[in-house]
């Protein structure tokens, strides 16, 4: 099929990657008419800003950055939307061989527990006695990461903005800066958590999939005026992006994926780094390996939904840790960020499974659940937070509360 629509998208090097990467390797998008031309970027303000510019029509992005862009703490942003998630998953904490060690003799254990890793960090904290305040990274203000470290730091009695210091690394430099002693410990996307731990130079401690299961972590952000002005575009490309991460699911294709991902166009690394995340079996750093169901997926669980749950959970961390005022106003500009109006017109033809509702308790299923759908059958979580807390997004007043 001749190209009908040509589409440019900005991408960082990472494993979340993947569904826009195969979307163009393995012909999805111009199955559906799509010219898609990937434009790899280092750091997630380059792709805030060629997408504010008209230099990019869609991205892989952060989760919460199209609620930062339209809720206005982020400088040179456009209005921008989501239609589609690219995954759940597929982050871990890394911490250096020296903190590691501080926090083993404090109980941490060979399992990435993070209530076990959060105490122990905790007392390694507190042993340090007036010596500096360990310095963690993370990729973004706005990023999942910042908000399920916090998270996770929090519920264990470490005060994220007076324990630590937390700072911004772009992810392919964090395995140097740990190495390099910049800094101490970071949240990222694989495989620079993989990376750290077979150069040794890291240990990974904890996952974004323990901390919360499955939680979102990338979508597909795109120019709200391009996505206006150009509807059959952004639908053909929503397809192609489906059936290739229905690809990016089958473990079946992991090898494949793994070479087409390595290559020095997308994130230029060996294989072997890869591999881990999209098998679940973690190497740790010091010669374990951790299994952990769930850790990255492109598909499963309505893993492409752009649940408006999802964006009013990152409001919620947002308005928590005082980047922005709690609002209805704002939570409406939340809500309204993610549109999963556009999926389902999208996606309807090709009878996939299509929730039922636009929201979801997150964190209330403790086993897989069927739900109801239109199209094919779908089954959701475990989502269970590691705390224990639900979110519940009708709810957000009664869960900021003190």
């Amino acid at each position: 099929m001749s190209a009908a629509h040509r589409v440019t998208a900005g991408f960082l090097p990472l494993l979340d990657s993947s569904v826009l990467v195969t979307a163009l390797e393995m012909g999805f998008a111009a199955a559906e008419g799509i010219e898609l031309f990937l434009v790899r970027e280092n750091s997630w303000a380059s792709i805030r800003d060629r997408l504010a510019v008209g230099h990019f029509d869609a991205a892989h992005m952060l989760a919460p950055m199209p609620i930062a862009y339209n809720l206005g703490p982020a400088p040179l942003a456009a209005r921008t939307i989501a239609p589609m998630a690219l995954g759940l998953g597929g982050n871990a904490v890394t911490v250096s061989r020296s903190l590691w060690d501080a926090m083993k003799h404090h109980g941490a254990t060979d399992g990435f527990d993070p209530a076990e890793a959060g105490r122990a960090l905790r007392a390694a904290i507190a042993a340090r006695s007036g010596a500096e305040k360990p310095r963690f990274a993370v990729v973004h203000p706005h990023s999942g990461h910042n908000y399920e470290l916090r998270y996770w730091l929090a519920a264990c009695g470490i005060a994220p903005d007076d324990d630590i210091e937390i700072v911004i690394v772009p992810p392919p430099l964090m395995p140097d800066a740990l190495a390099a002693s910049r800094i101490d410990g970071y949240c990222v996307g694989e495989p620079w958590n993989t990376a750290a731990a077979l150069r040794g130079v890291g240990r990974i401690v904890t996952t974004k999939a323990m901390i919360w299961r499955s939680s979102p972590e990338k979508v597909l952000g795109v120019s709200a005026d391009w996505a206006e002005a150009n509807p059959e575009a952004l639908s053909g490309l929503l397809r192609a992006l489906y059936r290739s991460a229905q690809w990016c699911g089958d473990a079946a294709n992991h090898a494949e994926l793994a070479r087409l991902l390595a290559a020095p166009a997308y994130l230029g690394c060996p294989v072997e780094w890869l591999l881990p995340a999209l098998s679940g079996r973690l190497h740790t750093g010091d010669g374990a390996i951790v299994e952990v169901a769930d850790f990255f997926m492109p598909h499963a669980r309505a893993a492409t939904f752009p649940w408006k749950s999802h964006a009013l959970w990152f409001y919620s961390q947002m308005a928590r840790w005082g980047q922005v005022a709690a609002t209805p106003r704002n939570e409406a500009i939340a809500r309204d960020s993610y549109r999963p109006d556009l999926y389902r017109s999208a996606l309807r033809s090709l009878g996939v499974a299509l929730p039922g509702a636009n929201a979801k308790v997150e964190g209330g299923l403790t086993a897989a659940t069927p739900v109801g759908s239109a199209g094919a059958s779908l089954v959701l979580g475990p989502d269970g937070f590691f705390d224990r807390k639900v979110f519940d997004p009708d709810r957000i007043a009664d869960y900021l509360a003190p």
